[in-house]
């Protein structure tokens, strides 16, 4: 296997983290503060979580031989900033241990697998294009303020597609930290290296807490993250089972919440980043970016903090700019599957418009709603067709 590895495989991995931890990470910072973590607690809090989505990546990604992304729950960690206020930390890790009993539950149960089933393939697309639109988006948001660094990766990924399609991302990373420190836009005086330690925290169970605050985050999880992560798979032609796929992530939850585990689930942006012609233009081969991105998580977790501040160190330009064009392709090709069915063009707008809107209803997010609005939309339609 590791002979197959290749160049696109460690960069397309490496980049699903980068943007994982970038965008997300202060979240979880907020959540661990909110239970009022100490410093110790926290940094096991980012051991738990590296550690968790690392072996739920490589694990899966080499038994299906098909890309498997993990991730934290960012719409559930933002629910815990509010949720978790007042509350012990060995209350929060009794929330934890009940949304992942749930979770497991939903997974080995089959539930979830015959809820997916009825999500047709344009819709799932739909979705997936809606959720990385931004992505794309914000790569032309960031060039009138950081023409030069943006300018010039631009140029560098659109040459290299031209001439080395399979190594553009990776190159155009590089010249990027190349034009990155040519213009002095690194930020390491907050590095430091330091390494995570385990911490066990002994939970404690309310009623009250766990129905206020464990059934939403369940809820949360599996709406905003594990319905989008499968759609993503379904999107780009996997067919894996999703009962052992969730299954598995929750009991990684029940192993890890007294270490701060709060919740593992399908990842859907950065998987998406794992699943493109730019990882490997095999598709059979692109579950060992996931493996890669699996090893990539598990460093972060032994080093926790010291991960997050040097990924802090890079400018936010570079971050946005290399995301969205990694993601280029994968925006096309989920808008060309969403329109490939003229009864479902209209469901399929509907999902893409609602899902890239950013609306939040209730706790969930655009992804949820967008599916949603969809599926009533397309069986309307076909209720009225002959």
């Amino acid at each position: 296997m590791l002979s197959r590895v290749r160049l696109s495989h460690l960069s397309a991995g490496f980049i699903a983290v980068l943007v994982g931890y970038t965008s997300s990470a202060a979240i979880v910072f907020q959540a661990a503060h909110a239970a009022g973590a100490t410093p110790a607690e926290i940094s096991s809090w980012l051991w738990a979580l590296g550690l968790g989505m690392g072996f739920t990546c490589i694990g899966l990604s080499l038994y299906f031989k098909e890309p498997i992304l993990t991730a934290w729950s960012t719409p559930g960690a933002a629910l815990l900033i509010t949720g978790l206020a007042g509350l012990s930390m060995s209350e929060a890790i009794g929330i934890f241990l009940f949304n992942s009993l749930l979770i497991t539950l939903a997974g080995f149960s089959g539930l979830f697998e015959r809820l997916m089933r009825y999500v047709p393939k344009t819709l799932a697309a739909a979705m997936l294009a809606g959720v990385l639109l931004r992505f794309g988006v914000d790569v032309f948001v960031v060039l009138p303020t950081q023409g030069a660094l943006v300018g010039i990766m631009l140029a560098c990924f659109l040459v290299a597609r031209r001439y080395l399609p399979l190594y553009a991302v990776p190159l155009t990373f590089f010249v990027g930290l190349g034009a990155t420190a040519a213009l002095g836009l690194f930020q390491m005086q907050h590095f430091a290296l330091t390494f995570a330690q385990p911490l066990w925290m002994t939970p404690t169970f309310s009623v009250t807490s766990l129905i206020g605050v464990g059934i939403p985050l369940f809820i949360v999880s599996m709406a905003s993250q594990n319905v989008p992560g499968l759609a993503v798979l379904r999107a780009n032609g996997y067919t894996t089972p999703a009962s052992p796929l969730i299954g598995f992530t929750g009991l990684a939850g029940l192993l890890l919440a007294p270490f701060g585990g709060f919740s593992f689930n399908l990842a859907a942006i950065t998987a998406a980043m794992c699943m493109s012609k730019d990882a490997d233009a095999d598709p059979k081969q692109r579950y060992l970016a996931a493996v890669c991105a699996g090893c990539f998580y598990v460093v972060t977790g032994v080093l926790g903090a010291t991960v997050v501040s040097l990924f802090a160190a890079f400018p936010q330009a570079l971050i946005v700019t290399i995301a969205g064009l990694a993601l280029l392709g994968t925006i096309g090709n989920g808008l060309a599957t969403a329109l490939s069915e003229p009864n479902e063009c209209d469901a399929a707008v509907i999902t893409f418009l609602v899902t890239a809107s950013g609306l939040s209803l209730f706790g969930l997010n655009s992804a949820f709603w967008g599916l949603a609005l969809g599926m009533v939309t397309a069986a309307l339609h076909h209720r009225k067709s002959p």
